[in-house]
């Protein structure tokens, strides 16, 4: 077991299987750093191409601390102790800031589903940084993903299965859920799809 470890997402939502990730990552070090990706609506401009869910409102719905507590909130429920690991930004689409926020000697542990994750596996090891590849799935095998939780939510089907009983008592709460309908309402609207760039960027 090493000391410090780091893993990293959008975690919009937080799901079971980010759980198990990141889960899987603290197994291997004392104490786990988790980084929040796309912290900010600045850091929305991807770059690129295969990051074509880190761009617009509709699919970042939760602010940084909104995601924050409700990683915090899932993980103490599953019994990780808060004094064994830290919530932090992650500038993964500005790799050269990583050491900024991030341990440098600490292992990054990653999970493979898609090709923009290894494209984010590429960008930690060029600054030189200790990598370890968790698991590489496809398909089916990965699992319902954020995005696939916030289309459930939008479309008012069964969703709680697949958070942390912490986090759906959380967005309901907030009223987050309806946050994310609002949002899918204004982006499937066909006047905001006609709409120029400059004309929409106050919702992106």
């Amino acid at each position: 077991m090493v000391e410090t470890g780091v893993a990293f997402g959008r975690f919009q939502i937080f799901t079971l299987k980010h759980m198990e990730y990141i889960l899987a990552a603290k197994m291997r070090c004392h104490k786990l750093y988790i980084g929040i990706t796309h912290a900010d609506i600045v850091s929305f401009a991807a770059t690129s191409s295969l990051d074509q869910h880190g761009v617009t409102k509709r699919d970042n719905p939760l602010t940084y601390l909104e995601r924050y507590e409700m990683i915090q909130g899932a993980l103490l429920d599953f019994g990780v102790r808060r004094k064994e690991f830290d919530i932090i930004p992650f500038p993964v689409t500005q790799p050269d800031l990583i050491p900024q926020y991030a341990p440098r000697d600490a292992t990054y542990y990653l999970s493979i589903c898609r090709e923009w994750d290894e494209e984010k596996a590429q960008a930690v090891q060029r600054q030189g940084l200790k990598t370890e590849i968790l698991w590489q799935r496809l398909g089916e095998e990965c699992g319902p993903t954020g995005y696939d939780v916030r289309k459930m939510v939008a479309e008012n089907r069964e969703w709680f299965q697949y958070v942390p009983k912490t986090v759906s008592d959380y967005i309901r709460k907030r009223g987050i859920d309806q946050r994310i309908k609002e949002l899918e309402r204004l982006y499937s609207n066909p006047e905001w799809k006609n709409q120029k760039p400059r004309e929409r960027s106050a919702d992106q």
